[in-house]
Protein backbone atom coordinates (compact mmCIF):
# COMPACT_ATOMS: atom_id res chain seq x y z
CA UNK A 1 0.00 0.00 0.00
CA UNK A 2 1.11 3.53 -0.70
CA UNK A 3 0.84 6.15 2.01
CA UNK A 4 0.19 9.87 2.12
CA UNK A 5 3.85 10.86 1.57
CA UNK A 6 3.54 10.08 -2.12
CA UNK A 7 0.64 12.53 -2.35
CA UNK A 8 2.25 15.34 -0.37
CA UNK A 9 2.63 18.72 -2.07
CA UNK A 10 0.90 17.82 -5.35
CA UNK A 11 2.18 20.10 -8.11
CA UNK A 12 0.25 22.41 -10.38
CA UNK A 13 0.28 20.83 -13.82
CA UNK A 14 1.18 23.17 -16.64
CA UNK A 15 2.18 21.76 -20.03
CA UNK A 16 3.31 25.18 -21.27
CA UNK A 17 6.11 25.71 -18.73
CA UNK A 18 9.86 25.35 -19.33
CA UNK A 19 12.25 26.64 -21.96
CA UNK A 20 12.11 23.39 -23.91
CA UNK A 21 9.36 22.10 -26.14
CA UNK A 22 6.98 19.19 -26.62
CA UNK A 23 7.65 16.51 -29.20
CA UNK A 24 6.87 12.88 -29.90
CA UNK A 25 9.52 10.20 -29.38
CA UNK A 26 8.70 6.59 -30.23
CA UNK A 27 5.01 7.41 -30.01
CA UNK A 28 5.26 9.05 -26.59
CA UNK A 29 4.59 12.73 -25.94
CA UNK A 30 7.73 14.16 -24.32
CA UNK A 31 9.12 17.42 -22.98
CA UNK A 32 12.66 17.94 -24.29
CA UNK A 33 15.29 20.50 -23.42
CA UNK A 34 18.79 21.20 -24.69
CA UNK A 35 20.42 21.00 -28.09
CA UNK A 36 19.20 18.07 -30.23
CA UNK A 37 22.79 17.93 -31.50
CA UNK A 38 24.05 16.89 -28.06
CA UNK A 39 25.27 13.29 -28.20
CA UNK A 40 24.69 12.65 -24.49
CA UNK A 41 21.09 12.19 -23.42
CA UNK A 42 19.36 12.08 -20.04
CA UNK A 43 15.88 10.61 -19.59
CA UNK A 44 13.99 11.83 -16.53
CA UNK A 45 11.24 9.55 -15.22
CA UNK A 46 8.66 11.43 -13.19
CA UNK A 47 6.78 10.65 -10.03
CA UNK A 48 3.07 9.83 -10.17
CA UNK A 49 2.18 13.40 -11.14
CA UNK A 50 3.63 13.00 -14.61
CA UNK A 51 5.76 15.10 -16.92
CA UNK A 52 3.93 18.44 -16.71
CA UNK A 53 4.90 19.89 -13.27
CA UNK A 54 6.93 23.10 -13.69
CA UNK A 55 9.57 22.07 -11.14
CA UNK A 56 10.31 18.84 -13.02
CA UNK A 57 10.74 20.77 -16.25
CA UNK A 58 12.95 23.27 -14.44
CA UNK A 59 15.17 20.35 -13.41
CA UNK A 60 15.24 19.15 -17.02
CA UNK A 61 16.31 22.62 -18.19
CA UNK A 62 19.01 22.71 -15.51
CA UNK A 63 20.44 19.36 -16.61
CA UNK A 64 20.30 20.46 -20.25
CA UNK A 65 22.41 23.50 -19.38
CA UNK A 66 25.26 21.09 -18.64
CA UNK A 67 25.44 19.94 -22.24
CA UNK A 68 22.81 17.20 -22.30
CA UNK A 69 19.76 16.60 -24.44
CA UNK A 70 17.09 15.91 -21.81
CA UNK A 71 13.89 13.98 -22.40
CA UNK A 72 10.96 13.81 -19.97
CA UNK A 73 8.48 11.32 -21.44
CA UNK A 74 4.82 11.09 -20.56
CA UNK A 75 5.03 7.63 -19.04
CA UNK A 76 1.34 7.77 -18.14
CA UNK A 77 0.10 8.59 -21.64
CA UNK A 78 -2.04 11.52 -20.59
CA UNK A 79 -3.23 9.96 -17.33
CA UNK A 80 -1.02 11.21 -14.46
CA UNK A 81 -2.38 10.67 -10.99
CA UNK A 82 -4.96 13.29 -10.11
CA UNK A 83 -4.92 13.93 -6.37
CA UNK A 84 -8.24 15.79 -6.66
CA UNK A 85 -10.02 12.78 -8.18
CA UNK A 86 -11.13 10.94 -5.06
CA UNK A 87 -12.98 8.38 -7.17
CA UNK A 88 -9.64 6.87 -8.28
CA UNK A 89 -7.57 5.73 -5.30
CA UNK A 90 -3.83 5.73 -5.83
CA UNK A 91 -3.45 1.98 -5.45
CA UNK A 92 -6.04 1.45 -8.16
CA UNK A 93 -4.20 3.89 -10.43
CA UNK A 94 -0.90 2.12 -9.77
CA UNK A 95 -2.29 -1.16 -11.07
CA UNK A 96 -2.61 0.48 -14.48
CA UNK A 97 0.72 2.28 -14.26
CA UNK A 98 3.38 -0.04 -12.92
CA UNK A 99 7.12 -0.34 -13.53
CA UNK A 100 6.64 -3.13 -16.09
CA UNK A 101 4.69 -0.71 -18.25
CA UNK A 102 7.36 1.86 -17.50
CA UNK A 103 9.99 -0.38 -19.08
CA UNK A 104 7.70 -1.02 -22.05
CA UNK A 105 7.47 2.75 -22.58
CA UNK A 106 11.14 3.49 -21.91
CA UNK A 107 12.77 0.86 -24.12
CA UNK A 108 11.59 2.16 -27.54
CA UNK A 109 12.31 5.75 -26.46
CA UNK A 110 15.91 4.92 -25.55
CA UNK A 111 16.35 2.87 -28.73
CA UNK A 112 15.03 5.80 -30.79
CA UNK A 113 17.38 8.24 -29.07
CA UNK A 114 20.37 6.01 -29.79
CA UNK A 115 19.33 5.61 -33.42
CA UNK A 116 19.29 9.40 -33.68
CA UNK A 117 22.87 9.61 -32.47
CA UNK A 118 22.90 9.49 -28.67
CA UNK A 119 26.25 7.92 -27.78
CA UNK A 120 25.23 7.39 -24.15
CA UNK A 121 22.00 7.64 -22.18
CA UNK A 122 21.60 8.27 -18.48
CA UNK A 123 18.35 7.92 -16.58
CA UNK A 124 17.06 9.51 -13.39
CA UNK A 125 13.91 8.36 -11.66
CA UNK A 126 11.96 10.28 -9.03
CA UNK A 127 9.72 8.39 -6.58
CA UNK A 128 7.56 6.21 -8.90
CA UNK A 129 10.14 6.61 -11.65
CA UNK A 130 12.94 5.19 -9.53
CA UNK A 131 11.86 1.59 -10.00
CA UNK A 132 11.76 1.91 -13.78
CA UNK A 133 15.16 3.63 -13.69
CA UNK A 134 16.54 0.79 -11.56
CA UNK A 135 15.21 -1.85 -13.94
CA UNK A 136 16.75 -0.02 -16.89
CA UNK A 137 20.07 -0.37 -15.08
CA UNK A 138 19.48 -4.10 -14.74
CA UNK A 139 18.84 -4.50 -18.47
CA UNK A 140 21.79 -2.22 -19.29
CA UNK A 141 19.66 -0.15 -21.67
CA UNK A 142 21.33 2.91 -20.15
CA UNK A 143 24.90 3.77 -19.22
CA UNK A 144 24.27 5.34 -15.79
CA UNK A 145 21.37 5.87 -13.41
CA UNK A 146 20.26 7.99 -10.47
CA UNK A 147 17.26 7.25 -8.28
CA UNK A 148 15.85 9.92 -5.99
CA UNK A 149 13.62 9.14 -2.98
CA UNK A 150 12.72 5.79 -4.57
CA UNK A 151 9.40 4.05 -4.16
CA UNK A 152 8.87 0.26 -4.34
CA UNK A 153 12.49 -0.55 -5.26
CA UNK A 154 13.63 -3.85 -3.75
CA UNK A 155 16.99 -5.07 -2.49
CA UNK A 156 17.03 -7.76 -5.19
CA UNK A 157 16.50 -5.14 -7.88
CA UNK A 158 19.40 -3.09 -6.56
CA UNK A 159 21.49 -6.27 -6.49
CA UNK A 160 20.79 -6.77 -10.19
CA UNK A 161 21.90 -3.32 -11.35
CA UNK A 162 24.76 -3.50 -13.87
CA UNK A 163 25.49 0.20 -14.49
CA UNK A 164 26.79 2.96 -12.22
CA UNK A 165 24.03 4.01 -9.86
CA UNK A 166 23.56 6.85 -7.38
CA UNK A 167 20.83 6.67 -4.74
CA UNK A 168 19.68 9.91 -3.13
CA UNK A 169 17.33 9.22 -0.25
CA UNK A 170 15.45 11.12 2.44
CA UNK A 171 15.83 10.74 6.18
CA UNK A 172 12.05 10.89 6.58
CA UNK A 173 10.60 8.45 4.06
CA UNK A 174 8.37 5.49 4.83
CA UNK A 175 8.70 4.13 1.28
CA UNK A 176 12.47 3.87 1.42
CA UNK A 177 13.48 4.47 5.03
CA UNK A 178 17.16 4.80 5.97
CA UNK A 179 17.21 1.18 7.13
CA UNK A 180 16.34 0.01 3.61
CA UNK A 181 18.71 2.48 1.95
CA UNK A 182 21.54 1.14 4.10
CA UNK A 183 20.72 -2.36 2.82
CA UNK A 184 20.96 -0.98 -0.72
CA UNK A 185 24.40 0.35 0.14
CA UNK A 186 25.55 -2.97 1.57
CA UNK A 187 24.49 -4.74 -1.61
CA UNK A 188 26.27 -2.21 -3.81
CA UNK A 189 29.40 -2.22 -1.67
CA UNK A 190 29.58 -5.96 -2.35
CA UNK A 191 29.76 -5.18 -6.08
CA UNK A 192 32.86 -2.97 -6.35
CA UNK A 193 32.90 -3.46 -10.12
CA UNK A 194 29.75 -1.29 -10.30
CA UNK A 195 30.43 2.30 -9.27
CA UNK A 196 27.83 3.45 -6.75
CA UNK A 197 27.01 6.34 -4.47
CA UNK A 198 24.44 6.35 -1.69
CA UNK A 199 23.46 9.38 0.37
CA UNK A 200 20.70 9.88 2.91
CA UNK A 201 19.84 13.57 3.16
CA UNK A 202 19.11 14.73 6.70
CA UNK A 203 15.92 16.57 7.62
CA UNK A 204 14.15 16.08 4.29
CA UNK A 205 11.11 14.03 3.33
CA UNK A 206 9.98 11.86 0.43
CA UNK A 207 9.68 13.90 -2.77
CA UNK A 208 11.97 16.71 -1.62
CA UNK A 209 13.91 16.99 -4.90
CA UNK A 210 10.95 17.52 -7.21
CA UNK A 211 8.01 18.72 -5.09
CA UNK A 212 9.61 21.42 -3.00
CA UNK A 213 8.35 24.90 -2.20
CA UNK A 214 10.31 27.30 -4.45
CA UNK A 215 9.61 30.07 -1.92
CA UNK A 216 11.29 28.15 0.92
CA UNK A 217 15.06 28.87 0.87
CA UNK A 218 15.93 25.71 2.82
CA UNK A 219 13.79 23.50 0.58
CA UNK A 220 15.37 25.03 -2.51
CA UNK A 221 18.87 24.56 -1.09
CA UNK A 222 18.22 20.89 -0.21
CA UNK A 223 16.80 20.17 -3.66
CA UNK A 224 19.67 21.92 -5.42
CA UNK A 225 22.20 19.81 -3.52
CA UNK A 226 20.56 16.67 -4.85
CA UNK A 227 20.33 18.06 -8.39
CA UNK A 228 24.04 18.91 -8.31
CA UNK A 229 24.98 15.39 -7.22
CA UNK A 230 22.77 13.95 -9.97
CA UNK A 231 24.39 16.11 -12.66
CA UNK A 232 27.88 15.39 -11.37
CA UNK A 233 27.12 11.66 -11.49
CA UNK A 234 26.14 11.88 -15.13
CA UNK A 235 29.17 14.03 -15.91
CA UNK A 236 31.39 11.41 -14.30
CA UNK A 237 29.95 8.43 -16.15
CA UNK A 238 28.76 9.82 -19.48
CA UNK A 239 31.34 12.50 -20.30
CA UNK A 240 34.25 10.12 -20.84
Amino acid sequence: MVGSECLANPPILNASTGVGYLTNIAGVNSYVSGSPLAILTIVLISDIFGFEPPLLRKIADKVANHGYFVVVPDFFHGEPYNAENASRPLNSWLKDHNSTKGIETAKPIIEALKRKGASAVGVAGFCWGARTATKLGITKLVEASVILHPSSVTVDEIRGVEVPIAILAAEHDSFSPPKLIKKFKQVLDAKPEIDSYVKIFANVSHGWTVRYDPNDPKAVKDARKAHKIMINWFDRHLKK
